[in-house]
């Protein structure tokens, strides 16, 4: 018994050696006619072998005209490749901030190159709400397999410290980090402190006003971690966002701040800001008169950093595939001059999946010793 017969839209519109439509021939033997409304697969863009189903455009009028003609049922082909090859459809990289914003514009210049390497297309999703909460929760949501990516900042550090998500730093690894901005220790140029010296022996009489975004963010953290280490008393002035940070610097309105290099390069060089101390192990190339707090003496260093990780238990090869094609995708000048504008190099800012998940682990276990120092974390 035959319940149904799919025809094409040429033989719907067909009549019998009998008089009768070929819609209405089916029907009188019992059989629903029905018609298959898409136009056939092509090979999706930036995929060698996987295809997409077409037919959207002007389905709703030509289903109104096949009922007309009699159809009753319709049949959708779609088609997918079964494959262990990676990858072998596109690929979700999820931000958890706004369109627009900092942590989308880097993700979309990474991907320039990357889909290329990977030869995958790569969409950017962004799962605002709770400081990466959402994004760290909608990427626990998926697989381990590779095809779900989670743009890092240290904000997403901070919410996994203070509990605020279902995601522990355990739960991922990181595959590439993309940006590394170190912190300078930066005062009035028109100010009375030459030097870090003078900076702390002031802190060690009366605390200092130091401008900071937020409070438990990158900055209030590095500057507990530097107070500790120089022995040093605080006051710290949220301002809500780096850029007003700066502002009320220039402004005299703090004392000290700590911003990212890419932030205050232009004050720096034009004697508005003066950098006492870069918070880093070593001096920067581009700073060269600039100490650091290491060689200060100081152990403390802080940076804000930008990177990619995936769920832990993604298969080895597919982290270390992920990881290379971002890598050189980052090393492409695409990616370089996109870099060299936030006055940062792919030498001291790119990293695979080794170093960049050994830095991520550490900055969360010095994150989470601070915020507890600081009494936002039970």
């Amino acid at each position: 018994c035959i319940g149904g017969v799919i025809l094409y839209d040429e033989t719907i519109k067909q009549n019998s050696n009998y008089k009768k439509t070929i819609p209405e021939l089916i029907s009188s033997s019992g059989a629903l006619p029905g018609i298959k409304v898409d136009t056939g697969a092509k090979i999706l863009a930036n995929s060698s072998d996987e295809k997409i189903t077409e037919g959207l455009d002007g389905l709703r009028e030509r289903l109104k005209e096949y009922y007309k003609l009699g159809a009753r049922f319709t049949k959708w082909r779609g088609v997918y490749i079964i494959s262990d090859k990676y990858p072998s459809k596109s690929i979700e990289l999820v931000i958890h901030a706004k369109y627009g914003g900092g942590t989308d514009t880097t993700a979309r210049m990474v991907s320039i190159r990357t889909r290329r390497n990977l030869k995958a297309d790569i969409s950017i999703v962004a799962k605002r709400g709770g400081s990466g909460a959402k994004a760290q929760n909608y990427v626990l949501s998926k697989p381990a397999d590779g095809y779900t990516i989670m743009a890092l900042t240290q904000s997403h550090l901070y919410t996994m410290a203070r509990g605020k998500s279902n995601m522990k730093i355990n739960d991922i690894v990181g595959v590439a980090r993309a940006m590394d901005d170190p912190t300078f220790i930066a005062v009035s140029g028109k100010g009375n402190f030459k030097t870090l010296e003078d900076l702390v022996s002031a802190s060690k009489k009366a605390p200092l006003n130091w401008g900071v975004a937020q409070i438990g963010g990158t900055e209030h953290i590095g500057l507990a971690q530097f107070a500790k280490e120089a022995g040093i008393k605080f006051k710290v002035v949220p301002f809500g966002s780096g850029a007003q940070m700066v502002q009320a610097l220039m402004a005299g309105k703090i004392d000290a701040t700590l911003p990212n290099v890419s932030e205050a390069a232009n004050q720096v060089a034009d004697g508005s800001f003066r950098a006492l101390a870069v918070m880093a192990e070593d001096r920067l190339k581009d700073y060269p008169n600039v100490p650091s707090t290491y060689e200060k003496g100081i152990k403390a260093k802080c940076s804000t950093t930008r990177g990619y990780a995936v769920l832990a238990s993604t298969p080895q090869p597919i982290i270390d595939q992920i990881s290379k094609a971002m890598v050189k995708a980052m090393k492409h000048d695409v990616f370089k001059s996109y870099l060299a504008g936030a006055g940062l190099t792919v030498e001291s800012s790119v990293a695979g999946t080794k170093v960049w998940d050994k830095h991520l682990k550490a900055e969360y276990k010095v994150a989470a010793s601070a915020l507890k120092e600081l009494g936002l974390v039970k």
